[in-house]
């Protein structure tokens, strides 16, 4: 049974991208239950480096996929085929690899800061009174669902 090249460099990369979401819910949600243990949102500066780690690790993953898709915009070179193309694929998904880490540890997007903040601001309540507070908050800066003002 012949094999596609390329069908298996997806399914392995495939393979590799669910096996970081899981380990970064993982570490997220171990994070929240330590703060719905502690019962405040005052963490230890261990449980702040957990949670700000796992804001740069989802911050790197993001710009990762971000860099695969545009990489997946340009056209491949025809020299790049058969056996070539297996080891050309490898090398492209470590340099993206490492490009989106090194562009997470220089403050990248900042989008790792942001979702720290967010997550340090919630860990500790349950999914309910987050949402409580977010419609409180929407509501005392006038922003309105627009299905209401219909």
């Amino acid at each position: 049974m012949d094999f596609d090249t390329s069908y298996m460099t997806t399914l392995s990369s495939q393979a590799v991208s669910d096996a970081n979401t899981a380990k970064l819910k993982n570490m997220l949600s171990d994070v929240s239950e330590a703060g719905r243990k502690n019962g405040s949102t005052g963490e230890t500066s261990a449980d702040d480096a957990k949670l700000m780690d796992a804001c740069k690790q989802f911050e790197s993953y993001f710009v990762e996929q971000m860099y695969k898709q545009m990489m997946a915009t340009v056209p491949e070179d025809p020299l790049d085929t058969g056996s070539n193309s297996t080891l050309v694929d490898y090398y492209k998904d470590n340099l993206v690899k490492e490009y989106a880490s090194k562009t997470t540890e220089q403050e990248g997007l900042g989008l790792a800061r942001m979702l720290y903040e967010q997550m340090k601001r919630n860990i500790g309540q349950s999914p309910e009174e987050i949402d409580a507070k977010a419609a409180q908050t929407a509501a005392e800066n006038g922003m309105t669902d627009i299905k209401e003002e219909s």
